[in-house]
């Protein structure tokens, strides 16, 4: 027997790599828009910008990963969504500021490289960034062993848009009597997803292959949907109405998220009644004995995007929104007062 190790005795398999790449190369490939100078496999993904498109173009940037959704991810055994849900939650960021989706670098670390769980991944990674209108044009997939269990693995993304400086939306034109505007969501997206094991496995011992007739579904797949990706949707609307402000509805839910566009001195009274609360909160409130105030505080609770605008326009960009097949709700307005968001939970 030979004493000469190699890397795959210390648990890394290159080989493993090099049939990952292969089987993802195609799904890269898909997602190329015409700035793309570089091609899968070289150690910098290039993008060109069009200078004659911009006058003075600004970079915005997001990166993010998906949490402990994962666990529920390996649970289920579900991984094409996952790639989704880090596409989401960097665009729908950049997207607030107006800018619009350049290109997307993932980042997926494991113990043990699994060619196929892999190619899953970033399939779902490369359907989120056709979605959002941007290019994958690198990534690493770092195989640790030692450092994940069996089985587990971690994903991040890093997004670039652009935006024209003068179009940049920040939040600054928010006045008093503005109108608040709720995109709804798909579901839970990737935020919350610890208080949600605690409820469901920890609390209540679901199964994830529990059919559950409230959901219409398992509660795994009800748990895995992926999260909704905005920024083409947001772009055409942006393109047609001045849209003041935009809060991407994460982690801290409708009390932490709102205020940001808010410039000093505004804040926002908001009614819930109009909340289209999908059935997933309902049980997971119930279960959970959870109080109002935290669901709104942690969950989007069935709104993934909030926009403000003048209330002059908002019945037109509200009509815009159900034209592009969507069941937009009025939230309240904004208001000139010192101090937090205040919500209003009577129901219809």
């Amino acid at each position: 027997m030979s004493d000469k190790l190699t890397y795959k005795d210390s648990g890394v398999d290159i080989h493993a790599g090099y049939e990952t790449v292969k089987l993802i190369k195609d799904y890269v490939k898909k997602t190329y828009t015409k700035g793309v100078m570089s091609d899968l496999g070289g150690f910098g993904g290039m993008f060109a910008i069009d200078k004659d498109e911009y006058e003075e173009p600004v970079l915005v940037s997001g990166t993010d990963g998906v949490g402990t959704k994962l666990m529920v991810a390996f649970k289920t055994d579900i991984h094409y969504t996952i790639g989704e849900d880090a596409v989401a939650m960097c665009v729908n960021d950049v997207v607030c500021q107006g800018a619009r989706p350049l290109f997307f670098l993932d980042y997926i670390a494991t113990g043990k490289l699994e060619p196929k769980k892999a190619s899953d991944i970033v399939k779902g990674v490369a359907n989120g960034c056709i979605k959002a209108g941007a290019a994958l044009i690198g990534g690493e997939t770092a195989e640790m062993p030692g450092l994940y269990g069996e089985g587990e693995y971690d994903i991040a993304g890093f997004c670039v848009g652009i935006v024209d400086k003068k179009k940049i939306i920040d939040g600054t034109k928010i006045t008093d009597g503005d109108v608040l505007i709720g995109v709804p969501s798909s579901g839970i997206h990737s935020n919350g997803y610890s208080l949600v094991r605690k409820v469901f496995f920890d609390h209540k011992n679901y199964d994830v292959g529990e059919y559950v007739e409230e959901l219409g579904c398992t509660l795994g797949e009800a748990l895995m949907v992926p999260t909704k990706i905005y920024p083409k949707l947001i772009m055409e609307l942006i393109s047609e109405y001045e849209i003041k402000g935009m809060s991407n509805i994460t982690g801290g839910g409708f009390y932490e998220k709102i205020p940001r566009m808010f410039p000093a001195g505004i804040t926002a009274d908001i009614e819930t009644k109009n909340i289209d609360v999908q059935p997933i909160f309902n049980l997971l409130q119930r279960e959970g004995n959870i109080d109002i105030d935290e669901m709104y505080s942690t969950f989007n609770m069935g709104i993934g995007m909030v926009l403000a605008v003048s209330a002059e326009i908002s019945d037109d960009v509200i009509a815009y929104l159900h034209d592009k097949g969507e069941k937009p709700v009025v939230l309240g307005r904004t208001v000139k007062r010192e101090g937090g968001l205040k919500i209003c939970h009577n129901r219809k």
